[in-house]
């Protein structure tokens, strides 16, 4: 078999996994939102104050060359000063806090906004109050402190420029006293007098300084908006908080759908099936697709779909073709529905067609589920047939509702075992075949039975019933592997929604396996006799046409020449049979044909 063609999601796939598992979404994103409002309750909440302080040039305040910010102070050191134990120690005195300086401190956030020179000073507390009087203290210590060093700057030079004063001032005094006692003419006194008017000029500039110095005013900075008293915490953010618990949760919701969708080998869509390397016949969906129990009919959506499935496998059939084997990838009832309405859609063609029901049931449910969807006897059947218990003229039933249907029911699951790789099988298969155009059978799944391949052996082409959420990937690719093996030309897949089963109090009756009544009861009933119908007369060969249902000429006679029938067991079995089909036709809303009149091809009984 040729390898699967590589697998290509576009967006149809992904919102399939999000429409198959929304519900994982739904339940982790409330999750998360839950987690995160449940933390952020517990969460204590934090205040946040700020105060914003302009810094002037003072003192001896130089920038660095690089600095990341200009002019004459750098901001970035200043904020680092903001920080600084000398400045805690002074907000702890003005809050008369028993903290310690670096404790009120690790609450402390400066900023530097960029081209200014403002330092935005923000403390954070539990208490709205506090964070305001925090922030306030921090920016009044820092100018304070800024104040004391500046002023302690200018201090030191006004005292080193009155000591450098004094000393010039010395100097000045020396070199007059020295051209004082020098003559007018002498050598020195030129020099003299230059040492003295360069002191003087020095002393002249320092006492420029000095002035300037001790007349002017220090100015550090100043506050320029005040803390505030915060309204509402800056911390937890309720919002943020959430939408970050319900991403987490998406996430978390679509990592999982992933991984599901990833684990999960079932069969979800028709693409499935294409990209395990089997061609897509039909694809039924939930409002076409039958019950348990159904026969489509042939005007709805349901059966248009057979109808076209009919076309394609004519079209895909060869002159000689004529067996078609049924079978499914998984267990299920979906071989017994494609089988029993494929076979329908190809009778209402006019051709002759029998379907064979070769499908064991796996369950009480599903006992002779041909005969209940049909409304014909459950026995005898194949395995009668195959185990030489009945002849094939017995076993073949003509469906009520399609007259040129012929149905062989599965019969008796006890004999059935071992029979399907018999040679009376494929006997039987010949002898229908050249009586008959069309010859369907209903075989058991590949996963569960040996019995597919046999059957499949036998058939001239297999279609491939998939029933989705039930079959698997893999089982699609074996049954089409196990096929090309006995080959048997695959034609395609019909795909189906998941089907399940009705219980068994729901499901109709099969007809019982006895001759239908006489049409007029005796007048005085008697303890029945077993009376026997042979071929001596004309009369007894009436009878037998009048109480007998009419076997195709095709088939042949009966190999058994005797019937016996119990005229009131008869007549008992068939009030509980019409009673029976009359409840199942009230509880499902179908029309059945009435009594007397011959149902057309469609199955309408009109």
């Amino acid at each position: 078999m040729d390898a699967s063609p590589p697998v290509s999601h576009d967006m149809s796939h992904y919102f399939g996994i999000l429409r198959r598992h929304w519900w994982v979404f739904a339940v982790l994103s409330l999750l998360g939102l839950g987690i995160a409002a449940g933390v952020t309750s517990q969460m204590p909440k934090t205040y946040d104050s700020s105060t914003s302080v302009l810094v002037t040039p003072a003192g001896q305040d130089t920038n660095v060359s690089g600095g990341r910010t200009k002019g004459e102070v750098n901001l970035d050191t200043e904020a680092q000063l903001v920080r600084s134990t000398a400045v805690a120690t002074g907000a702890a005195e003005l809050l008369r806090s028993p903290l310690p300086p670096d404790e009120l401190a690790k609450s402390l956030r400066v900023e530097v906004p960029a081209n200014t020179s403002v330092l935005v000073i923000t403390y954070s507390a539990t208490e709205p109050a506090a964070a305001q009087a925090g922030s306030h203290a921090f920016a009044e210590a820092y100018l304070r402190n800024r104040e004391r060093t500046a002023t302690a700057s200018t201090e030191a030079a006004i005292k080193a420029l009155a000591d450098k004063v004094k000393q010039l001032s010395s100097t000045l005094t020396d070199v007059n006293n020295q051209l004082a006692r020098v003559d007018r003419d002498s050598p020195q006194r030129p020099n003299l007098e230059s040492q003295r008017q360069t002191t003087q000029n020095q002393l002249n500039s320092l006492n420029g300084k000095l002035n300037e110095l001790t007349t002017t005013t220090v100015s550090v900075g100043s506050i320029i908006s005040d803390a505030r008293l915060p309204s509402r915490p800056s911390s937890p953010n309720t919002m943020l908080n959430l939408a970050t618990g319900g991403m987490i949760g998406l996430l978390a919701g679509l990592l999982i759908a992933v991984l599901w969708e990833r684990l999960d080998r079932r069969v979800r869509s028709a693409s499935d099936v294409t990209q395990a390397g089997v061609p897509v016949l039909a694809v039924l969906n939930g409002r076409s697709a039958p019950r348990f129990d159904d026969v489509l009919q042939p005007y709805g959506p349901g059966g248009r779909t057979f109808n076209r499935l009919r076309n394609e496998v004519l079209a895909s059939l060869d002159r000689d073709d004529q067996i078609v084997v049924v079978t499914g990838a998984s267990r299920g009832s979906a071989t017994t529905l494609v089988a029993a309405n494929l076979a329908t859609a190809l009778a209402r063609t006019g051709n002759e067609v029998v379907l064979i029901g070769a499908h064991l049931p796996e369950s009480m449910v599903e006992i002779a589920p041909i005969a209940r969807i049909f409304g014909i006897a459950a026995k005898p059947g194949l395995s009668e047939v195959l185990a030489g218990r009945a002849p094939l003229a017995d076993a073949v039933q003509q469906a009520p509702r399609v007259p040129s249907l012929r149905v062989v029911t599965t019969g008796g699951t006890a004999a059935a075992g071992g029979l399907m790789q018999s040679q009376a099988l494929s006997d039987m298969l010949a002898t229908l075949r050249r009586q008959a155009a069309f010859v369907v059978i209903e075989a058991p799944s590949t996963s569960s039975s040996a019995d597919a391949q046999s059957l499949a052996s036998l058939a001239d082409a297999a279609i491939l019933a998939v029933e989705m959420r039930r079959a698997r990937r893999p089982e699609v690719a074996d049954a089409a592997e196990q096929l090309r093996r006995v080959g048997t030309p695959l034609l395609g897949a019909v795909v189906l929604p998941r089907i399940e089963p009705k219980a068994a109090e729901e499901l109709p009756p099969p007809r019982p396996t006895l001759a239908p009544p006489q049409p007029k009861p005796q007048p005085q009933p008697k303890k029945p006799t077993p009376r026997t119908y042979g071929t001596g007369t004309a009369a007894k060969n009436a009878a037998k046409e009048k109480s007998e249902p009419k076997i195709p000429a095709w088939l042949g006679e009966s190999d058994a020449d005797t019937r016996i029938i119990d005229v009131a067991a008869v007549a008992a079995a068939g009030r509980d049979a019409a009673a029976g089909r009359d409840a199942a036709a009230a509880a499902t809303g179908r029309d059945e044909p009435a009594a007397g009149k011959r149902p057309d091809r469609d199955g309408s009984g009109r």
